[in-house]
């Protein structure tokens, strides 16, 4: 197999003999390293692969030895939202991957109702001219989420080859690549043991679209999650960490509820447990009541690096309102800001 290139723009690969009778898709993609399968199939079907000469726009197309098969990448479209100026807390930032450290309130994609004001518009014009086109657009890539009223890290890949790289390894979701990823949450009451571990399947709840929910075996997607307890206080609240081992929609949120335990100050799936406000001490009353978005926060992400191969470790700690909680919580006075 031999690559030539010209202007960064148009590839073109002798096919040897032992990839004769392959797939164009699978052979360009294994070819052309930096870009995904996915990303190849979307170039071949807009018309952008060719053998000998002669476009071809069908991925399964078979190959034979001693053809050529070209592929041309267009420059990448201008992205659909727009940039904005919106401040981020940075934790580290290459040509290839950012990872910041998202504050509570700030939603993650573009949608009806929150077209502008997002995590995206905010890279988009943080990163600039560094974004060079993933999936043929200029956009930051996101392959995993954090709900808008949670905060902690995340990563995000501004060039195709990372974004290839962190959704194979998000994907994967620790069970054979190196992933960590844990999570800190206030829950009520105080579990029966030190640790344990969640596996209950999950899917959109049957009457109410807004909310997931806990489905028996078999009639939704398998959802793991592990946690252990880091304090107790006075037995009416807890702090605990959770590691994931899926990354379903809501799963911390539900896997807690289901076990008796739910995220505090969650409108959603601790509705149930607003009359125990009044057992707590009564500066944390005062922190709950000001406190509006759950008490969960994305504390450790860590992972090998999707280009270079550096294993990346990142922690962020409590931010400000889940500090005043814990110190309420624990009867501790409150560093005044």
């Amino acid at each position: 197999m031999s690559m030539s290139e010209e202007n960064n723009l148009s590839l073109a690969f002798r096919v040897a003999p032992e990839h004769g009778g392959e797939r164009l898709d699978r052979f360009l993609a294994a070819a052309a390293a930096n870009l995904s399968r996915t990303r190849v199939k979307s170039l071949i079907e807009a018309g952008h692969a060719s053998i000998d000469g002669a476009t071809v726009k069908d991925p399964s197309h078979l190959l034979r030895a001693g053809q050529t098969a070209g592929l041309r990448l267009p420059p990448p479209a201008d992205p659909a939202p727009s940039g904005e100026h919106i401040p981020l807390e940075i934790v580290f930032e290459d040509e290839y991957l950012i990872v910041i450290d998202k504050p509570a309130g700030l939603v993650v994609h573009p949608a009806a109702g929150h077209e502008l004001g997002t995590l995206v518009n905010a890279l988009l014009a943080h990163c600039g001219a560094s974004l060079s086109g993933i999936g043929g657009v200029k956009r930051p890539g996101i392959v995993h989420r954090l709900d808008k009223d949670t905060s902690g890290l995340l990563v995000a890949a501004k060039t195709d080859a990372a974004h290839h790289g962190l959704a194979r390894l998000f994907a994967d979701h620790g069970k054979t690549l190196p992933l960590t990823r844990a999570y800190l949450a206030f829950v009520w009451g105080t579990p029966s043991r030190p640790s344990g571990t969640i596996d209950a399947p999950l899917a959109r709840h049957a009457t109410s679209r807004q909310k997931i929910a806990v489905v028996p075996a078999g009639r939704g997607r398998r959802a793991l999650t592990r946690w252990r307890l880091i304090e107790s206080f006075a037995g009416e609240a807890s702090l605990i960490s959770c590691q994931l081992e899926t990354g379903r929609t809501h799963q911390i949120r539900v896997h807690t509820a289901h076990i008796g335990h739910p995220v505090l100050s969650d409108p959603v799936y601790a509705t149930g447990f607003k009359s125990k406000t009044a057992r707590l001490p009564l500066a944390a009353q005062a922190c709950l009541a000001s406190l509006s978005r759950q008490a969960l926060h994305a504390a450790v992400l860590g992972f090998p690096h999707p280009v270079t191969g550096v294993q990346l470790h990142f922690t962020s700690a409590l931010p400000p309102d889940l500090r005043r909680l814990r110190h309420a919580l624990a009867g501790e006075e409150i560093a005044r800001p």
